[in-house]
């Protein structure tokens, strides 16, 4: 049994754990009562785009929460450019000169050029994007055959070399790809970025030209052009 001396010092201690007990229950079911070690409880880690702000150990919860609740990313101020680690990249960066109007599509055709020089490196870089964001519309060689059209139903766009689109200007195509055309193609500069969409215009002019560089033969082409060339000096 124990003394009285002994219930006399234990009783201070069996106190103070009374008080605790009670200080630590809340009437809200939902919260965890007084936190004495709040870092055991929450995770330091930061989670991306949110703005954790005042710790609710010390302001509440209520303004924690309504912080955590506001996402701390923001748009880009008006006008802002993208940096460009290349000086042949800069012009990549500006914003598109012409707006979603049909003077913006006008002007496009009239005074927009790409700025990458076109080369087959460049249509085989615009041939991969090409497949993966148009070609189910489009068609594998620009035919307007595309498994949307075919399986779905959708009414055929028209064949990139056909009456209606082989002399469209590479300005009109790439403010097509930018902001969409008619009610079918929707806006590909959220998924695009500007090199990109110049690619893509690349590979359609190349479709266009029945699968040529403007200005230049097929392989096969050059070949047969360069056996004449060679029989004609023979002959002389």
């Amino acid at each position: 049994m124990l003394s009285m001396k002994s219930k006399i010092t234990l009783a201070p201690f069996a106190a103070f754990g009374a008080v605790a007990l009670l200080a630590g229950c809340v009437g809200d079911a939902d919260s965890p009562g007084l936190e004495y070690m709040p870092d055991m409880y929450r995770s330091p880690a930061i989670e991306a785009y949110v703005d954790y702000g005042q710790d609710p150990y010390y302001f509440g919860d209520s303004l924690a929460g309504a912080q955590r609740a506001t996402p701390s990313a923001r748009l880009p101020v008006e006008g802002t450019i993208v940096f460009a680690g290349r000086e042949q990249d800069a012009a990549l960066n500006f914003p598109d000169p012409y707006p979603n109007t049909p003077e913006g599509y006008e002007a496009s055709g009239l005074n927009l050029h790409s700025p990458i020089p076109m080369t087959q490196a460049t249509v085989d870089e615009g041939k991969v994007i090409y497949e993966k964001f148009c070609q189910h519309c489009h068609g594998a060689k620009g035919k307007g055959d595309g498994q949307v059209v075919a399986k779905g139903g959708y009414p055929p766009p028209p064949a990139y070399d056909g009456p209606q689109l082989k002399d469209l200007p590479e300005g009109k195509v790439f403010h097509s790809i930018t902001y969409g055309r008619n009610v079918a193609m929707g806006a590909h500069a959220s998924q695009l970025n500007t090199k990109e969409r110049w690619l893509v215009t690349q590979y359609v002019k190349f479709l266009q030209h029945g699968g040529q560089i403007p200005g230049q033969g097929t392989a096969a082409q050059d070949s047969t052009a360069t056996a004449t060339d060679s029989t004609a000096t023979q002959a002389k």
